[in-house]
């Protein structure tokens, strides 16, 4: 088997087609969630950790996927990284959604999307996506252009959350944006200088909260079509919270006030 890897478009691809995720989260939920074609599993030959490297080929055998031990020294080159953890999957493209997909996944409750415009780093991305994951996030919706591209360094960051959530790629972000809100959600645009503070926000109806890039924010078509402007409170004058962070507050706020709709208390209310 030909194992000689080259780079393309910031993914660890293999001449065997594919690309090279690694590290022991990003491995297991790839198994897990079953939506991307699973070439092979490598994994380190002698390594201590025994347990937990065999319930992971024991997934692996489960899914069909082939297994082929290899020396740690092996590993570092497939993945050009010593941070594999003892193991690593040759694996195809993640299948992206349409927007009408993630839609439709909506329909009949109130949903939560997460719009990105401009995130360019891999980890930023990928805390976001996990976050999305861990707070109900129904899709994230990325630009084709202008977006970190979803490599392994995105699945690691994201801690194999990558995996699980539906994710649109569109080309016009702003002519997604009025699909968006023609499907009865309504937009929310992180922005310091926005009108509103997040906690004095309504976010328990349909609604996507849109985050900016990590230098400029949102662009200013898509702060002009998004249908208000939140600003996180900050104590003090400092500049602003980074991407992942400012997102993570706020889709937690959100998680928070539709958890407490549900459990039939006002927004504003704290359980003792």
């Amino acid at each position: 088997m030909d194992e000689r890897e080259t780079e393309k478009g910031g993914m660890r691809q293999t001449s065997g087609g594919g690309e090279v995720l690694f590290g022991r989260n990003p491995v297991i939920e790839a198994l897990k969630a079953g939506r991307r074609r699973l070439m092979a599993l490598y994994y380190e030959s002698g390594r201590g950790d025994v347990g937990p490297l065999q319930e992971t080929i024991a997934l692996a055998l489960e899914r069909q996927v082939a297994t082929i031990a290899r020396s740690g020294e092996q590993l570092s080159v497939l993945c050009r990284s010593d941070r594999h953890q003892g193991v690593a999957v040759r694996a195809g493209a993640l299948p992206l959604a349409s927007l009408q997909e993630v839609l439709a996944a909506c329909r009949d409750r109130a949903g939560l999307l997460l719009i990105l415009d401009g995130i360019l780093d891999p980890q930023n991305l990928g805390a976001l996506i996990r976050t999305a994951l861990c707070a109900g996030v129904d899709g994230v919706m990325l630009t084709r252009d202008r977006s970190a591209p979803l490599s392994a360094a995105v699945s690691r960051a994201s801690a194999g959350a990558l995996e699980h959530i539906r994710v649109a790629r569109v080309t016009n972000l702003v002519r997604a944006m009025t699909t968006i809100k023609a499907s009865g959600f309504w937009i929310a645009g992180l922005d310091r200088r926005g009108g509103r503070s997040l906690f004095e926000s309504d976010l328990t109806g349909a609604l996507a909260i849109a985050v900016g890039g990590e230098d400029k924010g949102l662009r200013p078509l898509v702060r002009q079509n998004c249908d208000y402007l939140l600003a996180i409170p900050q104590a003090g004058a400092f500049n602003s919270l980074n991407a992942s962070v400012a997102g993570a507050v706020s889709l937690y706020e959100a998680f928070r006030q539709r958890t407490f709709k549900r459990q039939g208390l006002d927004r504003h209310e704290y359980r003792k």
